[in-house]
């Protein structure tokens, strides 16, 4: 297997340039979206320069940017697997999607009918359903956890499923705690019952390859600045379904699902995001240049894939040396492939946001709170004391900057201790 090359692809990114009081920057905020290559800029320049124009105009620069649109729909079919560039569509984000296209699939169903949801999952995957849901007069269900683990109790998703069940909602891979989930299998017992099934894969997406077809979902959204690009939502839906739903368009709009003019900059720069994967598995996943993009992206996802768990063993590793530090989800070495990358945590005596705070003051992102999965971090009776700190590795992150973000947070871990001590201490003298 060819070696991962993480410096040369470091020097894709301008930011990771980026110096904080004359240390370099460590950004471990992927979840919260990830940095660009110089190709994505380079490509959402290059638009502005060539092809700015509106849709469907006579001439060349709209021309250009309908050929560039075009090609932004087949590198997502190429980059999710699926049948037709026709299946995908873009929006502001994977959460403006879902509201949307929500819409579409509540006016199929009828009061009484179930959607069932995740207490996992981000909210974007949870609070659309339930707002149609009283709109329309349906019942939510909710799937459970098993707290040790903080993986999807699948008892209760079968408990939930019956012929009343229209929809299942539930995300690839937890955003707070990095949770894979069964997704086929999820699928699988969702279409037993007839139900359709809406992936989160906004989290999934920088990690993992993604297939459509092969898992069978009926509907997927992620996110492309998750993923290296720029701020665009991808919604993926099965064609036979996209076609039969009510969609709620304006009259002379060409597509049924995409409203008002697009980011056409942006998709530009979506496919110079895939273009960017399908390169990092020529590089390294040591695919040949030949192949076909879909293919390339598959390599260069298996090689990013390898690389940071075999970054996040080295975290995980360090993090178990902390005193007073909490690890939340799979912390089993031998199922570190059922999760991605994102550690969340607790230190003893000191609050997510200090954590964070005292971290951006060394130079160290990483992100603090709930991250909008909300009733994850309700349901693990984090709520009240400000959720958790969020380390969140991508491929660009290196061994010495993991090896930076322990020693500091073992440095903060010390100084709570030592403040506690010290605390104690003090009460003691005074009661004596």
């Amino acid at each position: 297997m060819t070696a991962f090359d993480v410096e040369t692809l470091r020097r894709q990114f301008p930011a990771l340039a980026i110096q904080d009081g004359g240390r370099p920057v460590a950004l471990f905020d992927g979840p919260g979206g990830t940095q660009v290559p110089q190709s994505v800029i380079d490509a959402i320049g290059d638009y502005y320069r060539t092809s700015n124009a509106n849709h469907d105009g006579p001439f060349l620069t709209s021309r250009r940017s309908d050929a560039s649109v075009h090609e932004a729909h087949q590198a997502m079919a190429d980059m999710l697997g699926a049948a037709s560039p026709d299946e995908i569509k873009f929006g502001a984000n994977m959460t403006s999607l879902t509201f949307h296209v929500s819409r579409s699939i509540g006016a199929t169903m009828e009061p009484g009918d179930e959607i069932v949801v995740s207490i996992l999952d981000h909210e974007g995957n949870v609070g659309p359903w339930k707002a149609i849901a009283a709109d329309r007069g349906f019942v939510i269900r909710t799937i459970d956890i098993r707290e040790s683990d903080v993986t999807l109790d699948l008892t209760t998703l079968d408990a939930v499923l019956n012929e009343r069940t229209k929809l299942v909602a539930v995300g690839w891979a937890s955003n707070a705690v990095g949770t894979i989930n069964p997704v086929a299998e999820i699928v699988r017992r969702a279409h037993a019952v007839g139900a359709w099934t809406y992936i989160d894969a906004v989290h999934a997406a920088p990690h993992l390859p993604i297939d459509v077809q092969a898992i069978g979902t009926d509907f997927l959204a992620c996110s492309t600045y998750k993923f290296f690009g720029p701020h665009v939502g991808v919604l993926y839906g099965r064609g036979e379904i996209l076609d039969a739903l009510p969609a709620y368009k304006l009259r002379p709009a060409s597509d049924r699902f995409e409203t008002g003019t697009g980011n056409f900059e942006g998709l530009a720069g979506v496919t110079a995001a895939v273009e960017y994967l399908a390169d990092v598995g020529v590089a390294n996943g040591g695919a040949r240049p030949d192949r076909s993009r879909r293919e390339r992206v598959l390599d260069g996802m298996g090689a990013i894939r390898n690389y940071e768990l075999e970054l996040y063993r080295r975290l995980a590793d360090g993090l178990a040396t902390i005193p007073g530090l909490t690890l939340y989800g799979i912390t089993d070495r031998a199922r570190f492939d059922e999760r991605t990358p994102t550690a969340a945590l607790t230190l003893d005596g000191i609050a997510p946001r200090a954590v964070a705070a005292a971290l951006g003051d060394e130079g160290i992102a990483v992100w603090d709170g709930d991250f909008y999965a909300t009733g994850l971090i309700e349901r693990l009776g984090l709520a009240e004391s400000g959720g958790v700190v969020r380390i969140g590795l991508t491929h660009y992150n290196t061994a010495a900057e993991v090896d930076r973000l322990v020693d500091a947070l073992g440095r903060i871990a010390a100084g709570a201790g030592a403040a506690g001590a010290s605390s104690r201490a003090t009460a003691a003298a005074s009661a004596h």
